[in-house]
């Protein structure tokens, strides 16, 4: 597989043959003063939604039709995360934002890009995210297409609307008969109260249980990073450690997660 021989650390193998590029090492976006490095896989065509649901279990998560996984240098803090839905137990806090939300209706449907969510996601970056507008509305357009809707497995839209039909928020999963996983979450911040972060999980949690879907996945969990904290609230979770087994959060967090720098 090219480029596997120059990873700096052991991985776990991906479930299928395939080539592997890797990608140039960059500053680490979840632990300050780390560099990072990861190998990917760009996928043209279909993925069948179960073959994509072993990369997961392989460690690799999905940015448009990029399938990645992080190979840095002696370090394996990026751990994926995943709820088990059959024996999920909501917490006192998360019971408030689900019966906060519950004036909210949400399509579940087939991804769709349109100027409404456009408009909100741009909102989304700039207020939440500080992150300005680039160069031009058109190449803005483009990347928000390729990152979200371009996708090459089987994926479902959830779009969230107040009393007034007001899109507030919008969720992306991929979706096969194992598992129901997190691409990303986009909303409104002046409706910041309402913890729509939160209620989105919930909302999806709930949903892979009326389709039996036995697992919903949160993408990778860092110790040490306050951003990736919450996820672990999700509970009981489990995490995918570097030997390919999943062990439950208590483990996890009590004992060792990996190799550090």
């Amino acid at each position: 597989m090219d480029g596997v021989a120059a990873c700096p650390y052991p991985s776990h193998p991906p479930p299928v043959r395939v080539s592997l590029v890797t990608l140039g090492e960059h500053d680490c976006p979840y632990l300050p003063g780390r560099r990072a490095m990861s190998r990917a896989l760009w996928v043209s065509g279909a993925m069948e939604a179960g073959v994509y649901h072993r990369f997961m279990d392989a460690a690799f998560r999905r940015s448009g039709r990029l399938l990645y996984q992080p190979i840095c240098a002696g370090c394996r803090a990026c751990m994926q995360i995943r709820v088990p839905v059959e024996t999920f137990e909501p917490s006192k806090s998360q019971r408030r934002c689900w019966r906060k939300n519950q004036d909210l209706s949400v399509e579940v449907g087939e991804p769709e890009a349109t100027a409404e969510k456009f408009d909100l996601y741009r909102r989304y970056q700039e207020q939440w995210h500080g992150k300005p507008g680039e160069a031009g509305e058109g190449e803005d357009w483009g990347s928000f297409v390729e990152f979200l809707y371009d996708s090459p497995v089987q994926t479902v839209e959830f779009a969230y609307r107040d009393e007034a039909a007001k899109l507030i928020g919008v969720g992306i999963c991929d979706v096969s008969e194992a598992s129901l996983s997190s691409v990303y979450f986009y909303h409104d911040p002046v409706e910041a109260r309402r913890g729509l972060g939160t209620f989105s999980v919930l909302y999806e949690i709930a949903r892979a249980g009326k389709i039996n879907v036995p697992y919903y996945y949160l993408g990778y969990w860092v110790a040490g990073c306050a951003a990736m904290e919450y996820k672990a609230g999700y509970r009981p979770c489990e995490m995918l450690h570097a030997d390919g087994v999943w062990r439950p959060e208590d483990e996890t967090i009590g004992g060792e997660t990996g190799p550090a720098v």
